[in-house]
């Protein structure tokens, strides 16, 4: 079977600039010598820009040339699947997911054990292209074509699999293609919490 991803790695970081990183800076709001994972990192193209803000940080990824690129960059980069993390429970102060949900093989399960992972009162944020927007679902198409084997989740849908696990979270919208979705660990979801109303509602 083809890995893209090790076909397309020592391209990646020039078709695939980083996120808003002001914005990813401020939602993370990684505490001071924090230990930050980097789950679906590829080659730290976004790690590489937290790194000054985190007493640690772990790019973690499944394709070993992508990793490759990481290390060239002077990261802590290891290979693992993330449905079976290589960490003791509350390991992390902040986890981060950066334009990779659609690629892990079962999401829902990944979610499980990043949340694990992520110690009392961490922070999970996940950063998706808005598949309810035209432009991601062309963008999506264009994957399924290429055998890729994505699944791209409405933020609604990210939520939901996050608060199975009795953790709350909420949606942000963003002022490009993507969607932010943040939870926190050491809050308690309110009996029947809907996600809020922008990550429920249908974009254009």
């Amino acid at each position: 079977m083809i890995d893209h991803f090790d076909l397309i790695a020592p391209l990646y970081d020039r078709l695939i600039g980083p996120p808003d990183l002001e914005r990813l800076r401020e939602v993370l709001a990684v505490p001071p010598g924090g230990r930050v994972l980097d789950a679906g990192g590829g080659t730290g193209r976004v790690a590489t820009h937290l790194r000054d803000l985190a007493g640690e940080i772990v790019v973690l990824d499944r394709s070993t040339p992508m990793l490759r690129q990481a290390r060239a960059r002077g990261l802590d980069a290891l290979a693992a699947d993330v449905t079976r993390l290589p960490f003791a429970d509350a390991t992390f102060d902040r986890v981060v997911v950066v334009d990779a949900l659609h690629h892990f093989t079962r999401p829902a399960e990944a979610i499980r054990e990043l949340l694990r992972v992520l110690r009392p009162e961490g922070r999970l944020v996940i950063e998706e292209p808005d598949i309810r927007l035209r432009v991601v679902k062309f963008v999506a198409l264009a994957e399924r074509l290429l055998l890729m084997d994505s699944t791209f989740f409405a933020p609604a849908e990210i939520i939901q699999m996050i608060e199975a696990c009795g953790v709350p979270a909420q949606a942000m919208a963003d002022d490009r293609f993507a969607a932010w979705v943040v939870a926190d660990k050491g809050l308690s979801p309110a009996p029947g919490t809907l996600a809020p109303r922008s990550a429920r509602q249908p974009a254009n």
